[in-house]
């Protein structure tokens, strides 16, 4: 049983009120403080959109524990529902700090085992951070298997190396022969977007360690609602590729992230370069040539904030040299649905 006074039930974000929308904010504000201090609070209408957008490839459901009017914890599970990843359901538990140790997160999880069992998945994934330990502790308790470490990196931008950025970009030089670089800054061309979705398959062949995840593909309907998820939050978005002129080709491409909400924050996406074009210069003319860009155009802009696998050497090493320094780590956990069930028949 919950302590007495709580109550758990379900969240459903397109019938919620605008009171349960605030109490929402002020926990996830309240474990973003814990886990990632240096991030702003989110305002209220980002958490209302983020939690109202829906995607036709995503399903999530989602659970509360109320103390009268106040949200002291929540949980939640989304499944892909496209081609790939059908055994995978990605999950997340968050309880106020003086709420810890009550059973809260168990009755959560359980309300989470049931969910991922309907939806006949059978392995559950979730992460956590190095600044709030007792996320791993639980999962650890179910037996869960630490799968993949990543660090969260920053640049300040005074402390940027930017000798070192005219330098890659003299070196290249060289490759203008061959490729030309550009960007798309907002909604990418409709004539493209084909081919843009197959350029951002390139993070399948990112490192993931012992993760087991199947290759992503994208549709051209995915691409466009991830553009609409962007727009409700009001982010905008920069990508810069490089392509070869003689076919056409997309080489390579990197991504950031902005928004006027937080306009001294950038968010450093992905980047990538075909396994054929690799050590060639690529990444690094396309790091370069957007950070230089965004000194230009986003003068607000004081820090940058990205991730990496700790087993992706070749970027780590890129976003280093460049001045990126680390934040605090990442560690992404599988565990399957049955060592789930046998830890809450023991504890029942």
């Amino acid at each position: 049983m919950l302590p007495e006074g709580l109550e758990l039930r379900e969240f459903d974000p397109q019938a919620a009120t605008d009171a349960e929308f605030v109490a929402l904010n002020a926990l996830q504000n309240r474990v973003l403080a814990e886990t990632r201090p240096y991030y702003p609070p989110a305002t209220l209408s980002e958490t209302i959109a983020a939690q109202t957008h829906k995607r036709s490839t995503m399903r999530r459901r989602e659970w509360a524990v109320w103390h009268g009017a106040v949200m002291i914890a929540a949980a939640g599970m989304e499944i892909y529902v496209g081609q790939t990843n059908q055994h995978l359901a990605e999950i997340w538990i968050s309880v106020l700090p003086e709420w810890r140790r009550r059973t809260i997160g168990t009755h959560l999880l359980a309300r989470i085992a049931d969910g991922v069992q309907a939806e006949d998945r059978r392995l559950i994934m979730a992460s956590t951070s190095s600044n709030s330990p007792a996320g791993g502790r639980f999962l650890e308790r179910l037996g869960a298997e630490a799968a993949l470490r990543a660090s969260q990196n920053q640049l300040v931008v005074s402390e940027l190396d930017r000798p070192r950025m005219q330098v890659w970009l003299q070196q290249a030089e060289s490759l203008k022969v061959e490729f030309e670089l550009g960007i798309w800054e907002g909604r990418f061309p409709e004539e493209e977007i084909a081919a843009i979705a197959r350029l951002h398959e390139l993070m399948n062949t990112a490192p993931r360690g012992d993760l087991q995840i199947e290759d992503q593909t994208y549709s051209i309907e995915e691409m466009r609602e991830w553009e609409g998820s962007m727009a409700a939050q009001n982010q905008e978005r920069w990508t810069m590729y490089v392509r070869r002129r003689a076919s056409g080709e997309l080489a390579g491409y990197t991504e950031v992230f902005w928004s006027p909400n937080h306009p001294d924050v950038l968010g450093q996406g992905d980047t990538g370069v075909a396994p054929a074009y690799r050590n060639r210069g690529l990444g690094r003319w396309l790091k370069a040539a957007m950070i230089e860009k965004v000194i230009r155009e986003r003068p607000s802009v004081q820090t940058v904030r990205t991730g990496n696998a700790d087993a992706n050497a070749a970027m780590l090493k890129i976003n280093h040299e460049m001045g990126f320094k680390l934040l605090h780590t990442w560690q992404h956990w599988q565990v399957s649905l049955g060592q789930v069930e046998s830890y809450l028949a023991g504890r029942s």
